[in-house]
């Protein structure tokens, strides 16, 4: 079924004329499920695809509108977070498939088709921050780290001064 489901996220590179084509990939439960070791279980969202094909590369501009289900790391309840953003791939056609970085992929020219289904997950693994926090402990941790804890700097207890080994008091007043 995990085969069948990333399926649908397959484009037919080889039939395309060079121009602009626009897809429409539907995000649910079972697109989460069929990735191996998702942290994400539930999800439901739309990814429109903008694929401009030219003669020696192809670029591909991700939407992705999405709402995944998070668990919060203090509480432990689970809570809805929006996913929002545009990302772009090109895939350059070459000799041998590697990455060359996040946003480019060479592609062997004889390939038929793309799976755009790990790019999308990668794109939504990303967005996703390191520490999942429900909205309503947002608001609190905006002050935290203000207050000092600890200060090495000397605030002018004149007791302090006087118990200073004299060497160290000579090196003092050649601040």
């Amino acid at each position: 079924m995990a085969m069948r489901e990333l399926d649908r996220f397959n484009i037919d590179i080889f039939r395309l004329s060079n121009s602009t084509h626009d897809y429409q990939f539907e995000i649910g439960n079972s697109f989460f499920e069929a990735q191996s070791g998702s942290f994400v279980n539930e999800g439901q969202g739309l990814v429109n695809v903008v694929l401009e094909k030219n003669d020696n590369f192809m670029k591909a501009g991700f939407i992705l509108n999405i709402t995944v289900k998070l668990e919060c790391d203090r509480s432990l309840e689970v809570f809805d977070f929006k996913i929002e953003k545009e990302e772009s791939l090109i895939f350059k056609y070459g000799e041998e498939e590697t990455e060359l970085d996040d946003n480019i992929v060479i592609i062997h020219w004889d390939r038929q088709r793309i799976n755009l289904a790990q790019y999308i997950y990668e794109f939504i693994s990303v967005a996703i921050p390191m520490k999942k926090l429900h909205p309503r402990f947002e608001q609190n941790e905006e002050g935290e780290g203000d207050e000092l804890i600890y200060s090495s700097e000397d605030k002018g207890n004149s007791e302090k001064d006087d118990s200073i080994d004299p060497r160290w008091q000579k090196l003092k007043k050649l601040k």
